[in-house]
């Protein structure tokens, strides 16, 4: 009888022939540094782009996207994996054309899934692989055992951060958590720094980023990016107030315009990166969380 892992490889190595959506990772060191809003308002963009746009809210217990939209939603990812809900029963219509799922307490209840379960999970989200070209995971903040297990789980991770002292340290230490985790390959991960709420591009890019990655390199020998930078903009804050995003509300403005960028760097000027397919899509990411989950259990 086939074992939990080969089973759940064998299931995304017959979903490889077919296009698999690429996973982006947001994050962050500490809560308010602005993740959310920034996880909404680049899957807006990248819908605007042309892309078939799911975001996931995987901050567990806060549900910072739920009130961003002023929505609430019938099902979640805890309902598709434990109560029989199918994949149409959790995804929402968002703005723009995006599609939203509320991860629930999904990911935390990941343990106490058993073989039949894990299977029907990894099925279910190769469907969602199919009906999406970008999946933008808005995870909690911090370095508690989800958060890091699931940034563990990905290749392309975004790491938002202010030029707020607390902000900068808690960054590092989300890396320094990260880099000891034994499931993390510093080869098949990508992460791109964002420098949000800062005076300029300078400071962004030239103070902020340069010297964190002057820190990361010298300690910890991961490869960090810089993405770009997102002025601090009242529009912001407006937005959140009217639960809107702010690409919508206010598309000028400094800080929309900054996402908008960000948005088209990632496409690499409207082209997907080409990522191998083996490296790709949700239904992997999630095998990959289950698999060290019960390495764990082990």
């Amino acid at each position: 009888m086939m074992d939990q892992a080969t089973s759940l490889r064998k299931m995304v190595s017959e979903s490889e022939e077919k296009l698999s959506a690429r996973v982006i990772t947001v994050t962050s060191g500490k809560g308010g540094v602005g993740k959310s809003s920034i996880s909404l308002n680049l899957a807006i963009c990248l819908s605007r782009m042309g892309q078939r746009v799911v975001l996931l809210d995987a901050d567990f217990g806060l549900a910072n996207i739920e009130v961003m939209l002023g929505v609430r939603p019938k099902a979640n990812l805890a309902d598709l994996m434990f109560r029989g809900k199918d994949l149409k029963d959790i995804i929402m219509d968002g703005p723009e054309g995006i599609k939203f799922i509320s991860g629930g307490s999904g990911i935390q209840e990941l343990a106490r899934m058993n073989r039949e379960q894990c299977l029907y999970l990894t099925k279910k989200l190769v469907e969602l692989d199919e009906l999406a070209d970008v999946i933008v995971i808005d995870t909690g903040a911090g370095i508690s055992d989800s958060v890091l297990e699931f940034v563990a789980s990905s290749n392309e991770v975004l790491l938002v951060a202010t030029p707020e002292p607390t902000s900068i340290t808690d960054a590092y230490a989300l890396l320094k958590a990260l880099n000891r985790k034994s499931e993390f390959s510093k080869s098949s991960t990508t992460i791109k720094m964002v420098a949000n709420k800062v005076r300029s591009e300078d400071e962004g890019k030239n103070v902020l980023y340069e010297n964190m990655k002057n820190v990361v390199d010298r300690f910890l020998n991961i490869s960090l990016e810089f993405l770009g930078a997102i002025p601090q903009d009242d529009q912001v804050s407006k937005a959140v107030m009217k639960q809107m995003p702010v690409t919508i509300c206010a598309p000028n403005c400094g800080a929309s315009k900054a996402i908008e960028g960000m948005a088209k760097e990632l496409l690499n000027d409207g082209e997907v990166i080409d990522t191998p397919p083996e490296e790709r899509g949700i239904s992997l990411l999630f095998s990959n969380l289950i698999r060290n989950k019960f390495k764990k259990k082990q």
